[in-house]
């Protein structure tokens, strides 16, 4: 009986033992089955930037055996939202997978908050709508005498219809929030702004200035213009550009005036009537000049580019050091040089970290029944009269749009928001034309250029 029972004590224990054996494989191979069907796939479901989930992903790509479900909810949470129950937390991770990640910020796992990184779509600023807002204008049309020039103040120039000053611009989908001068140069301490274009660059210049000081003379606001070399030559009507600096927030904002972007110099130094190489493919000398003194820029050009201009100018188009003959359009050459000035600025983009730039897309023309000298008018003064709201997701500036593709330089785009408000050019007020001519390019001030600062500053 002795000899029995113990035969069959050993068999039990066998038995048991290989039980346990079989467990355990069992156990082991539902793990390495569940991390390889489950996590894995969450690679391409989550977006995980951090440096400690790449370490994660690494250890479970050379070690699966030692991954662990715990080691997944310490990746995607943060120390706030681990929760004790690791075996539910990881089972609920699963289900995610089948939603629109692109719009995911977080989700819950057993009352938790599962901390997701998803990167988020950037705001299309230029989509949306024209809104009345009886809080405009953001100064006063005719207080701004120090930084706003007379022949675009609208309100000391005859005229008298003004409901253009009453609309802001609204967004779809994203939150651009008001502009607040304190905040804006608190923001921009320490800093330079820098605008460089044409006339309507110097519009958003003289904008900027009335919106940051309320149109009212500061004597904290000094004219800082020779530092640039922005000085008035002799027989020059007015300087190359302005700046300006805020001595509360050590904030400067300038304009330099370059119509082409390009770099412009005379063929013969010392003659009266030299013609003068316009380089495609070279930048201004001012930005190559000032570039690292900058912490936002701000190109623009467009208006200038055509044959009546360039003939007046006594400018000679050259790419490479040489004349260029290739360019009888002269939309190409305008479309050569703006690729050619992004380019260049993104290639300059790495040795100036502190550095924000932007082109501003081309602001639009409303000439009717004829062009600036051929009897065009842009006589209507009721607001939206065209339509309040931009519905399209592309810009209706494609070479400004495909320049700025693929690089760092960021497009601040406002034509197919301008283009809704022709009642808001200068129009026949204008003192500069002669009689009969209208100027339906400019706008009057306070106007459609402080939407483009505001836009300037939600991008910031």
């Amino acid at each position: 009986m002795k000899t029995s029972f113990y035969g069959s004590r050993g068999k039990q224990l066998s038995l048991t033992l290989v039980v346990l054996i079989c467990t355990t494989f069992l156990i082991w191979a539902w793990e390495k089955t569940l991390l390889g069907t489950t996590f894995f796939p969450l690679q391409n479901w989550f977006v995980m930037p951090s440096s400690e989930i790449a370490h994660v992903v690494s250890s479970a790509s050379s070690k699966p055996d030692t991954f662990t479900k715990e080691d997944l909810l310490y990746a995607v949470t943060d120390e706030e939202t681990r929760t004790e129950n690791m075996e539910q937390a990881f089972n609920a991770v699963a289900p995610l997978g089948s939603a629109n990640i692109s719009s995911l910020q977080s989700s819950k796992i057993n009352g938790n908050s599962l901390t997701l990184s998803v990167e988020k779509k950037a705001c299309n600023y230029a989509k949306g709508k024209w809104v009345e807002d009886n809080g405009r204008p953001l100064y006063s049309g005719f207080g701004c005498k120090k930084w706003l020039s007379k022949m675009w103040a609208c309100r000391l120039n005859k005229r008298t219809d003004f409901s253009y000053e009453n609309f802001r611009w609204k967004p779809d989908n994203c939150e651009m929030p008001d502009f607040e001068a304190s905040k804006f140069l608190k923001r921009m301490q320490d800093k330079t702004v820098a605008l460089v274009g044409d006339s309507l660059g110097r519009q958003q210049f003289q904008s900027l200035m009335c919106m940051l000081t309320g149109g009212k003379e500061r004597p904290d606001v000094m004219d800082i213009g020779r530092e640039y070399g922005l000085v008035k030559a002799p027989g020059a009507k007015r300087p190359d550009g302005w700046a300006y600096w805020f001595q509360e927030t050590n904030t400067t904002v300038l304009y330099y005036w370059s119509v082409c972007l390009c770099d412009v110099e005379p063929l013969n130094i010392t003659g009266p009537n030299t013609e003068y190489a316009m380089h495609l493919d070279r930048p201004t000398a001012f930005l190559h000049r000032y570039l690292h003194m900058f912490d936002v820029l701000v190109l623009n050009t467009g208006h200038h580019w055509n044959r009546w201009k360039l003939t007046q100018n006594r400018w000679v188009m050259h790419v490479g050091g040489v004349p260029n003959m290739k360019f009888t359009d002269i939309a190409d050459a305008k479309n050569f040089t703006i690729y050619s000035i992004v380019k260049w600025l993104d290639l300059q983009l790495p040795k100036h970290p502190q550095l924000r730039t932007f082109f501003r897309t081309i602001s639009p023309r409303h000439y009717l029944n004829g062009d600036w000298n051929s009897g065009g008018t842009c006589n209507n003064t009721t607001p939206l009269a065209g339509g309040k709201e931009v519905l399209q997701d592309k810009s209706s500036d494609p070479v400004a749009e495909g320049a700025v593709n693929g690089t760092s330089v960021k497009l601040l785009d406002i034509t197919a928001l301008s283009q809704l408000r022709d009642e808001s050019h200068i129009s026949q007020y204008s003192i500069e034309f002669p009689p009969g001519i209208q100027d339906c390019l400019h706008w009057c001030l306070p106007g459609i250029p402080d939407t483009w600062n505001e836009i300037l500053l939600a991008q910031l």
